[in-house]
């Protein structure tokens, strides 16, 4: 099949998807309608709302003060000294949920960056933040300036910095600029040799100046660093035996919030870990269940002012013992 007609078909279902989308949601059609106005099953229907859901070609918003899980946002803000806390809601265990925080991300960014007073914001990589610019309305900023906060993966992929920092500067018309390096260094006396070059302070400096950063943060099973980030003389057991319960922007941590006694964390190509205490709208968006150790013990640092999570995580964080 040529390249052209697989474009064709690609091109068609989404048009498809999009009349559905527009026939129910909009135009108030029922599924049986709608699946014979356009000559398909009510099955096919039903799928291409969820695929038009989740692609966030149909974005949902509830306007209402009881929408968010209050209290549990209460409950974290208190505890963890956080400024504000977003917990998605979720209706039972079968979810989707990079779905689900992606929406709340999504929101979130909207609010944020249509802030005038928002001129340099960063950006991490990962499944949330990546769903999280499908779920944003394009906004005209042309006076802001997106930058990638970590380095890159080996592997091109939708998750990479440089895609997802891309991706946002589009959504807001506005410019963006990567920081160009892995995110690790081979060894820690390469690290010394690459912070000597001017292109390389020059973008760690852009980066500390930011007006907000989002991050994500990545546990020791299902992590994309562990997977396509870490150094091939690095082994995961080390990081393991040595404490580690996950990582934020390539740091490895203990359930204390406190750095593991490993190179890999003096071998990290950005900003230090400290630089984090002294920047304004650092959001955390991270969820699951397997991630309750690592998201707690970055907020035990108090590293963050802004917490994004589902409700499942948020009961896990508050049951978690300090």
């Amino acid at each position: 099949m040529s390249r052209q007609s697989k474009t064709e078909i690609l091109d068609a279902n989404e048009q498809l998807l999009v009349r559905l989308a527009w026939a129910c949601e909009v135009q108030g059609m029922t599924q049986g309608q709608a699946a014979k106005q356009f000559g398909v099953t009510r099955l096919r229907v039903n799928k291409s709302l969820a695929e038009a859901r989740e692609r966030g070609i149909v974005r949902v918003t509830i306007n209402s003060s009881f929408g968010p899980c209050i209290e549990l946002e209460d409950q974290l803000r208190h505890r963890y000294g956080l400024e504000t806390a977003t917990v998605a809601p979720v209706g039972g265990e079968d979810f989707k949920l990079y779905t689900v925080l992606g929406a709340a991300l999504g929101q979130f960014l909207n609010r944020l960056l249509e802030r005038p007073d928002i001129k340099l914001f960063g950006m991490s990589w990962g499944n949330t933040l990546n769903m999280a610019t499908r779920f944003m309305e394009p906004m005209n900023r042309p006076d802001l300036e997106i930058t990638s906060v970590m380095g890159g993966l080996t592997k091109g992929s939708d998750v990479n910095s440089y895609e997802i920092t891309t991706r946002l500067a589009d959504l807001c018309n506005a410019s963006h600029s990567y920081f160009t390096a892995p995110v690790y260094a081979a060894s820690l006396a390469s690290r010394e040799i690459l912070e000597q070059q001017q292109e390389f302070k020059g973008s760690i400096e852009k980066i500390r100046c930011a007006d907000g950063l989002a991050l994500a943060a990545g546990d020791m099973q299902h992590s994309l660093l562990l997977a396509d980030g870490l150094p091939e003389d690095i082994d995961v057991n080390e990081l393991i035996e040595a404490g580690a319960v996950g990582d934020i922007i390539g740091y490895f941590l203990r359930a204390d919030g406190s750095l593991i006694d490993h190179d890999i964390n003096a071998r990290v190509l950005g900003i230090k870990l400290a630089d984090l205490n002294d920047l304004a709208n650092v959001i955390l968006a991270a969820g699951g269940m397997n991630k309750v150790p690592i998201i707690q013990a970055i907020l035990l640092r108090n590293c963050v002012n802004h917490l994004v999570t589902d409700e499942h995580t948020a009961r896990g964080l508050l049951a978690a013992p300090t």
